[in-house]
């Protein structure tokens, strides 16, 4: 049922947080401590603040009461920015950060390491190049189990 909610609100509430100006970055619909949550993870390239989530809450609460995309089980909405470190899953994420520091997690080791940290350099649907110590280093997207963003302060 998860998956068809996140469906639902993708094919019919993410369009109208696009219009209002924003990326929708993730749509998740799952079980949390207080009950089922539906969060929209949103994105701006000026960031988001409290009005930003205020504005979009307030444009989608109706519109997800008319089409019911939990079947009228009940559920908390909540509208979020995706936070500073949140994994890079995405075409758009991979775009964003493209340039930037990351750190690679890998499932397997290469050169006996699961772990890098380099600048994205340039990704495809079968890998990732990040650039470490001036050289690239090419790493196979099916055994990366994360890429984040590295924050510095």
């Amino acid at each position: 049922m998860a998956s068809k909610v996140v469906q639902i609100c993708e094919q019919k509430i993410n369009p109208i947080i696009t219009e209002l100006g924003y990326e929708v970055v993730e749509v998740e619909y799952a079980k949390m401590s207080n009950g089922m949550n539906l969060t929209f993870f949103i994105d701006s390239p000026n960031g988001i603040t409290i009005d930003d989530c205020e504005k979009v809450n307030d444009a989608i609460t109706d519109l997800l009461d008319e089409i019911n995309p939990t079947n009228d089980e009940s559920y908390t909405l909540n509208v979020s920015s995706p936070g500073l470190d949140r994994p890079i899953k995405n075409y758009n994420d991979f775009l964003r950060n493209k340039g930037k520091l990351v750190e690679i997690s890998l499932y397997t080791q290469v050169d006996k390491k699961k772990n890098y940290q380099g600048l994205l350099e340039d990704f495809t649907d079968e890998n990732v190049c990040l650039i470490i110590d001036n050289k690239p280093k090419t790493f196979e997207r099916k055994n990366v189990s994360k890429i984040s963003p590295v924050i510095e302060f």
